[in-house]
């Protein structure tokens, strides 16, 4: 009865560590998408490194890129009607303008995991706007967060800083809100990012035409396709 007590003790606080744990020495894209692992993560568990879908690998401290914003916003203003010397309403004028800004990355840091929620509904946020295009940014924090109950996968949230430590204006920080979606999307960019199958095959056809009108001779040619031979066979 004694050994059968103790054995209930340790699995109780075996669990109890595993609900309680929030940092993670290394998260796989892979584990975000597994129940069995995320069921007992918690929201703004802290991670130290990350491995995304593809396969590259972000950590504390990395350096990161600001790449091309994939949205916009378009804020309209009103000039409300005048009347005209013979007593005639003048018909009122609206003036659009267009911004370029970024769909994953936000101004300052997130505000909790109902702060975070509110910006993924694209609710009361300040997205960061196209100035922001190739500034070279810092890793300082990741955190993983459900989407919505403990039963649904994680994602990714980055806290970025400048490399000079100054702050974005009046904001010290910026937010990527969906890492993956933001890696996907080359809203953020990595400088040691992996090539991909299809990036492989386009360089290897853009390659074999430069061969073709002399351009490279067939020696290079060989060699880059032995080099991305891996890659586009998916043994990379």
């Amino acid at each position: 009865m004694k050994k059968i007590t103790t054995l209930i003790v340790l699995t109780l606080f075996t669990i109890t560590s595993i609900n309680a744990q929030r940092e993670l020495d290394s998260l796989t894209y892979e584990n975000t998408q597994d129940i069995n692992f995320f069921r007992n993560i918690k929201n703004n568990t802290k991670i130290k490194k990350y491995v995304t879908v593809s396969e590259n690998v972000v950590q504390i401290g990395d350096t990161l890129i600001l790449g091309n914003p994939t949205s916009q916003e378009t804020n309209s203003t009103t000039i409300g009607g005048s009347y005209g010397g013979r007593g005639r309403a003048g018909a009122a004028k609206t003036r659009s303008t267009t911004t370029k800004t970024y769909e994953f990355i936000k101004m300052g840091r997130p505000s909790g995991f109902g702060g975070i929620m509110t910006s993924m509904r694209g609710e009361s946020q300040v997205m960061a706007s196209n100035s922001f295009k190739n500034t070279k940014v810092i890793v300082n924090e990741m955190k993983a967060y459900h989407r919505g109950s403990k039963k649904k996968p994680l994602y990714i949230v980055m806290v970025l800083g400048e490399i000079n430590g100054r702050a974005f204006g009046i904001n010290k920080y910026l937010s990527v809100m969906d890492s993956e979606l933001a890696l996907e999307s080359r809203e953020i960019l990595l400088k040691n990012r992996k090539m991909t199958r299809e990036e492989a095959i386009s360089k290897l056809k853009e390659a074999k035409e430069l061969m073709e009108i002399e351009m490279m001779s067939k020696e290079e040619f060989n060699k880059l396709k032995k080099e991305l031979a891996p890659i586009i066979m998916n043994k990379g």
